[in-house]
């Protein structure tokens, strides 16, 4: 278990990507907590959806400049820009998923992780 102050990071880093969705009007906010699974790649994922791949790419990159800009992080790695149906940000212990949302359907991830409490952000 990650100690206070790397949790109270987290919960910064958490609240940045939220904040970052919001500001450009990301779909269905949703956070999974996966501190209860063993041997998970992460501790929490955040999801959301957008409508075009336009807007998928600006909210990674909006994500990736305001954690930047507050929290003096990059993620650790960055997937799917070049069609931006689905682009993951890798920070770490926090793992964000922005999709389009038919392939946020597809996907489902929110049903694989159903046994994990998923806060769903109010806009």
């Amino acid at each position: 278990m990650a100690n206070t102050k790397s949790k109270s990071l987290e919960n910064n880093l958490i609240e940045r990507i939220v904040a970052s969705i919001t500001d450009k009007k990301g779909n269905d906010i949703a956070v999974i907590d996966l501190q209860q699974f063993d041997h998970t790649i992460a501790d929490y994922f955040v999801i959301a959806d957008a409508t075009t791949n336009i807007q998928v790419k600006a909210i990674a990159q909006h994500i990736e400049r305001q954690v930047s800009k507050a929290l003096k992080m990059r993620p650790l790695g960055v997937e799917g820009e070049e069609n931006a149906e689905w682009i993951l940000l890798d920070y770490g212990d926090v793992i964000v998923h922005v999709f389009q949302r038919p392939v946020r359907e597809y996907y489902d991830i929110e049903g694989l992780w159903a046994d994990a409490p998923i806060q769903k952000i109010e806009q």
